[in-house]
């Protein structure tokens, strides 16, 4: 159902024909008890508004002259408690009770550089963590933007640019790294981001103390640019018996860090959302489907909203997916199941050729379980330095092979989408700015993206996020 406008106003007129009306009573009481208690005591423009949708049957009219200064948006309601609200400050429209509408980017936040105090060395720049980041030794196809960072925290590397300065890089442990980055969401309307939390990191050592450092700053500027944050823990490595160890993490940090209790912690059917990501891949991990239905089951009993990071071909259990029957059976004690396709197709018409044939079904299948469902769009892939693979293996068509995702999530019906990533420079997925003029290396070579302004990424996931909340129509051709 697409947004709907309501004007509120302190009109006793208005007040009067509630009291007034029978129906409306009777309507009122109907609401009262069909939603939770805690809803009201959140959310007080939801008794107005919901009364309004009900009259109205879906064709809602303003119940008071426009002028009002306070204005609550309602983006969806329906018979499984999903309701969203959405404010009308100036940074842009912020929900935190749904996904509904939402375009949220991966965030990574696992750039270490030597002299950042975490003790990591140059985590995820270089092969060798411990030598600097130097020709011969990146694991990055993307170089940075770091030109609007403070001189504080912007790190020297051993590459040099064409004019012969220092090429430069940042850490993810510096404030000033994700102030910006949260800074660039609220400047081009994106929502906000999955947080990536990797479980084999958990380990209570410097790892996790870094986790922990970008959760912290993470929760601090969501918070002041008003995005909004969710946890997802990433299976990736774990072995058998060890995936416990989120639900393990999470009590942690409801009870030290109150991480649910702040103002950007991202909601979903009136609870706070968890993701876990890897689950039913025929990828050879060796932790179990059993396991995996354990933890879903300890986040719905501990109130939380679960969205299940699953191979594309879940449905139909093949290619990327297991064909264990209980995988589907997994699924469908979530609340949102979100299907990987980075690498899954490598042209905008197979994008939206695998929208048509894949998504399309999914979204019917999920509609049918009464699961919300949230395809992944990516800008292009490259891991040449990372994996030794072709340089631009998928390239990004100046930003035409994004906007084919998009186009293709919208025609099969999602409003919701996940975009990965916003910080991954690794294997050439970041949407945020890149330097068009990477370091000159006989010993590497960088994607310039010169093609684009250094924006590019930036305004079109903005412009998605615009066309899921449904404020303009997506069509095939590319926003200018």
């Amino acid at each position: 159902m697409k947004s709907f406008t309501l004007n509120i106003a302190k009109n006793t007129r208005f007040y009067s024909i509630i009291r007034t009306s029978l129906d409306t009573l009777r309507l009122l009481a109907l609401v009262i008890l069909w939603l939770p208690p805690t809803l009201f005591a959140a959310e007080p423009q939801a008794m107005t508004a919901l009364l309004a949708q009900a009259k109205t049957a879906g064709k809602v009219k303003p119940l008071l002259p426009a002028g009002d200064e306070k204005i609550a948006r309602v983006s969806q309601v329906d018979s499984n408690q999903k309701i969203s609200f959405r404010d009308n400050s100036p940074q842009g429209d912020r929900v935190v009770s749904s996904l509904q509408g939402k375009v949220m980017c991966g965030y990574q936040g696992w750039f270490n550089c030597e002299g950042d105090g975490r003790g990591l060395g140059w985590t995820h720049w270089a092969r060798n963590g411990r030598r600097m980041m130097a020709p011969g030794n990146a694991t990055v196809d993307l170089w940075p933007n770091v030109s609007e960072l403070p001189e504080r925290s912007r790190f020297r590397t051993g590459f040099r640019l064409a004019d012969g300065r220092a090429a430069e890089v940042f850490s993810s442990a510096s404030p000033d790294v994700v102030a910006m980055h949260f800074r660039w969401m609220r400047e081009y309307g994106i929502d906000g981001v999955f947080l990536q939390r990797f479980a084999n990191g958990l380990d209570h050592g410097r790892l996790q103390q870094h986790k922990d450092v970008v959760l912290e700053l993470v929760q601090k500027e969501s918070e002041e640019n008003q995005r909004l944050y969710s946890v997802m823990y990433d299976l990736s490595g774990l072995g058998e018996g060890q995936v416990s160890r989120i639900f393990e993490d999470w009590r942690q940090l409801k009870e030290r860090r109150n991480i649910t209790q702040g103002s950007s912690y991202l909601h979903h059917r009136g609870k706070p959302l968890v993701a876990i990501w890897g689950i039913g891949f025929n990828d050879g991990r060796r932790y179990t489907l059993k396991e995996c239905e354990s933890v879903v089951d300890a986040f719905k009993e501990d109130g939380c909203s679960v969205m299940l990071g699953v191979p594309s071909w879940w449905r139909e259990g093949k290619r990327d997916a297991t064909d264990d029957p209980k995988l589907l059976e997994l699924i469908q004690k979530a609340d949102v199941v979100s299907p990987w396709s980075v690498g899954r197709y490598q042209s905008p018409d197979q994008a939206i050729r695998h929208a048509s044939e894949i998504w399309t079904e999914d979204e019917r299948w999920c509609d049918s379980h009464r699961i919300d469902f949230m395809p992944v769009a990516f800008p292009g892939f490259s891991w040449h330095q990372l994996k030794g693979g072709e340089l631009d293996m998928i390239p990004r068509m100046g930003g035409d092979f994004l906007w084919s995702q998009v186009y293709g999530a919208s025609q099969a019906g999602s409003n919701m989408l996940y975009v990965a990533m916003f910080d991954e420079v690794d294997e050439g997925t970041a949407i945020f700015k890149c330097n068009p003029n990477p370091p000159i290396s006989e010993l590497d070579q960088f994607l310039s993206l010169q093609e684009t302004p250094v924006d590019h990424y930036l305004k079109l996931v903005g412009e998605a996020s615009k066309g899921m909340r449904g404020e303009i129509e997506i069509k095939r051709q590319m926003p200018q």
